[in-house]
């Protein structure tokens, strides 16, 4: 009794711990998960949340372009994504004159929203298990090379035939390491228009100093409006199309939140590595996170201080520097996250016990003792790997100039849209930088051959000495010039380009992809028979940029001794930090005004307006711009970070102190309402 009460227990602690992990793919809700949310409290069936047969809350959620996640909360094609999502959209627009980046943008009718050529919105129409027909004719007698050529046909069969003459785009993405296949089908908007922008002293309130924090005071979020044909149809650009009459908007909650309320999230999270091997993490840990996070810390340093000397800088390279930033940080709170889990230690705990269940199973000994060895070989070719892509990929003459060996000739609008954003001193004090820590840090057998024999300083001074890519006006002449292939290859910047992307391709990328190839044939087999051993362990597939459903409650944590966050911020906490001297905590005058009145209007909760809160529902890069959900289904929020010490949950899920952080609509409607004074975009949400 005592034996089975303690095994018991185990499982159930196990569990437990568990309680908010999990990206859901929300076709598979009704097999049982959807039993655990209801009994945390969510008020919806599983056919509420996602059904091809009536309209449900997975036909409001949108791919914001490549990287995000947006929702529908108007019948008239309005949508609420994260500020940093919109960035670039907004920094496109924006031109000293006219700079929105600082002062937001509000488009008062429907003639003044902004088109923005190449945005497109997909909306999921289906997914489905295609694993039968993926896995058609592939045989154990198979090698590698055939059974992936044969799925790789099967795949485009399986698309082909979905996408027959209906519009629709399509993939087939792998799940747990090639053990299942599922199909995605999307309908493609491509008509999407700004609408809204705060200033980005309120959608970037805090900048890189609270990137990942908590408190968090951000009013992260941008409006855009999706467009179609007559028909309801995708179509490009016109000045024909009409506002996008959607199946299913959000309704949004202005009730408020309390600690405890169930909460969760709907979303495109982009990826996940929970069932990492410990010498994948030891290496993520000890060698390339530090590594990736001093080279951007140069990078960072000579952007910063550039862009604080000019305001024309600061434009061109804003969407930059936030882009190099966000990794930058994450990547210090994942290493800081599985030291303090013990990560590597407990993941050689799960490994050492997959040995001793798999000692009598054929299909499945040696596989641990395989990875050891594997991992050993990727090493070396790793760590030059992410030399090379932190590197000389954040070179910007040398990238571009290294676009000019493709076999087609580079358009005028591609040169105008690079030297747009261009700003030499920053990128030749960052490559002189770059390059000389290549040089120290990197075996010579990963180097280009000019890049051994000769100084690197004197390769550059002779490339921003005699190479056209530093004149703009020549390099739009060359592009109609006879001997354009005779100019580019003799140029400096493009031979040392040529020379570290030839090396990249033929001495580092063919061996890191064929280990590579090796080790995911493992995680097919370790996959597979850790979902064996652990037949009660509630698996999820590793997020892929498909649509999931995280699930959780409104929390606050406790980050370190004696001090515990509270899940809620307000107004209040964006005024203490306010500070004229500091850029990132320079809030609108306006702002400072309506504070001083207590001007809150409708959106005043005791004396102040919610700006965020903090949930414990598991999410990860591609959840910006996510809704967070109430137990209704209706919209509390909008995801757009997590919390730093959090951070390592693409690798390790910690209940503890996982949490996501997302701005309070109401904050959003205030904003709008008092701030930008666009009330009638509130006029077409239902608010309840």
């Amino acid at each position: 009794m005592k034996k089975i009460l303690v095994t018991g227990l185990i499982i159930f602690s196990f569990l437990s711990t568990r309680a908010d992990e999990g990206m859901w793919l929300p076709s598979l809700l009704g097999e049982g998960r959807i039993k655990e949310m209801k009994a945390k409290g969510l008020k919806l069936t599983a056919e509420d949340l996602y059904s091809i047969n009536k309209a449900s809350l997975k036909d409001a959620i949108v791919r914001f372009g490549g990287g995000c996640t947006g929702e529908l909360i108007s019948d008239k094609g309005l949508m609420i994504t994260n500020h940093h999502c919109g960035y670039g959209q907004i920094q496109a627009h924006s031109t000293v004159q006219n700079d929105y980046l600082t002062y937001g943008f509000a488009a008062m009718n429907q003639g003044q929203e902004l088109p923005n050529p190449g945005l497109t919105v997909s909306f999921l129409q289906e997914m489905k298990d295609v694993t039968p027909q993926a896995l058609a004719g592939v045989t154990a007698q198979m090698n590698e090379k055939e059974r992936q050529g044969k799925i790789k046909a099967n795949i485009k069969g399986i698309v082909e035939a979905a996408t027959k003459d209906n519009g629709l785009k399509a993939t087939v993405e792998s799940l747990y390491y090639g053990n299942q296949y599922f199909l995605f089908l999307y309908k493609v908007y491509e008509d999407v228009r700004l609408v809204f922008a705060p200033p980005s002293s309120i959608g970037k309130f805090g900048g890189d100093t609270d990137n990942w924090m908590w408190p968090r005071h951000t009013g992260d979020f941008s409006i855009f409006r999706i467009y179609a044909d007559g028909n309801n149809e995708p179509a490009k650009y016109s000045p024909k199309n009409v506002p996008f009459k959607p199946k299913k908007s959000l309704a949004i909650s202005t009730k408020g939140i309390k600690e405890g309320d169930f909460t969760f999230v709907y979303g495109f999270p982009g990826r996940t590595n929970e069932y990492l091997h410990s010498e994948a993490v030891r290496y993520i840990e000890e060698i390339g996170n530090p590594l990736k996070i001093d080279l951007r810390t140069r990078r960072l340093d000579i952007m910063n201080r550039e862009q604080a000397k000019d305001a024309a800088v600061r434009i061109q390279y804003a969407a930059k520097n936030a882009g190099v930033s966000n990794a930058w940080k994450k990547w210090q709170g994942e290493v800081i996250g599985v030291k303090r889990l013990n990560t590597v230690k407990n993941k050689k705990k799960l490994e050492e016990d997959f040995i001793k269940w798999s000692a009598d199973k054929p299909e499945y000994k040696g596989t641990v003792e395989k990875f050891d060895a594997l991992y050993k070989e990727l090493e070396p070719y790793a760590f030059a790997r992410d030399f090379y892509m932190e590197a000389p990929q954040a070179m910007e003459l040398l990238r571009f100039a290294g676009a000019f060996g493709d076999t087609a000739r580079v358009k005028k609008d591609a040169v105008e849209k690079f030297y747009k954003d261009y700003f030499q001193p920053i990128d030749k004090e960052t490559t002189y930088a770059l390059l000389s820590l290549i040089k120290k840090n990197l075996d010579k057998n990963f180097l280009p051959d000019i890049f051994v024999n000769t100084p690197s300083d004197k390769l550059l001074d002779n490339i921003y000495a005699t190479s056209i890519f530093v004149d703009k006006n020549k390099v739009l002449e060359l592009i109609d010039a006879p001997n354009y292939k005779e100019i580019v290859e003799a140029d400096p910047a493009f031979v040392l380009a040529k020379s570290f992307n030839e090396k990249m391709k033929k001495d580092i990328t063919p061996k890191y992809n064929e280990i590579n190839q090796q080790i995911e044939l493992l995680y097919r087999t370790y996959m597979r028979g850790l979902m064996a051993m652990q037949p009660n362990r509630p698996f999820y597939p590793d997020a892929n940029s498909t649509l999931r459903v995280a699930y959780g409650k409104v929390d606050g944590y406790q980050p370190r001794d004696a001090v515990y966050y509270q899940p809620v911020s307000t107004l209040d906490g964006v005024m203490q930090k306010d500070n004229p001297d500091i850029y990132d905590y320079d809030v609108p005058e306006k702002l400072r005004e309506i504070y001083a009145t207590k001007d809150y209007g409708r959106w005043a909760v005791n004396g102040t307006v919610p700006v965020a809160f903090i949930a414990s529902n598991h999410t990860t890069g591609g959840n910006s711009g996510s809704p967070v959900l109430n137990a209704g289904g209706e919209l509390i929020g909008v995801n757009f970070d997590r919390c730093w010490e959090g951070t390592m949950s693409d690798i390790q899920y910690d209940p503890v102190v996982c949490r996501n952080i997302a701005i309070d609509i109401r904050y959003v409607l205030f904003i709008i309402d008092k701030l930008g004074g666009a009330g009638y975009l509130i006029d077409e949400m239902v608010i309840k």
